[in-house]
């Protein structure tokens, strides 16, 4: 009997972890909302291809430049494979089982690799981290990880540095 009651306390203690995750997971949601606001909408005309397709690994989004603050609204938290084009107009990121995450061309800040986002660690430079400006004004890493990581240099190439402005002069002078 014993027994019977520590198998129904350790349910009823892991059944309480689980409430608590999905609490606080909610809560997040609730305190990114405004500032996540809905995304952009995939235009209809996307424009010439500049980059083929990647297949990979949609690992998440975080609020920039946190690498760790991932962001729970929408699905736009779900892990997910899919496939990163570019356009001329910006960039797709169409997912499997979730909605399409569309990166306008204007709104795209950089274009880099990293070691890890949203809590996902890989080896060095193994993940293609896109900076990018939401339509609220707040900006977000968007981490993808190629099948081929060959492809990452093409795509860093093909986003010029981010212009340094006068203070990143002066902490360097």
């Amino acid at each position: 009997m014993d027994r019977v009651w520590l198998v129904i306390g350790f349910l009823v203690f892991w059944a309480a972890l689980i409430g608590l995750i999905l609490w606080g997971w909610r809560g997040r949601q609730k305190r990114q909302a405004d500032r996540i606001g809905d995304l952009p909408p995939v235009p209809a005309d996307v424009g010439d291809e500049l980059i083929a397709p990647v297949t990979g690994l949609y690992v998440g989004s975080t609020i920039a430049p946190s690498w760790q603050d991932r962001i729970a609204v929408g699905d736009i938290g779900h892990r997910a494979t899919g496939t990163l084009t570019r356009f001329a107009t910006g960039i797709l990121l169409d997912r499997n089982g979730e909605s399409p995450i569309w990166v306008p061309q204007r709104s795209i800040r950089a274009v880099r690799t990293e070691r890890g986002l949203a809590g996902k660690v890989m080896t060095k430079d193994g993940l293609l981290v896109i900076r990018w400006e939401l339509p609220t004004g707040t900006e977000i890493d968007t981490g993808f990880r190629a099948d081929d990581k060959d492809v990452y240099p093409t795509w860093v190439d093909s986003f010029p540095p981010a212009p340094e402005t006068t203070d990143d002069k002066k902490e360097t002078a």
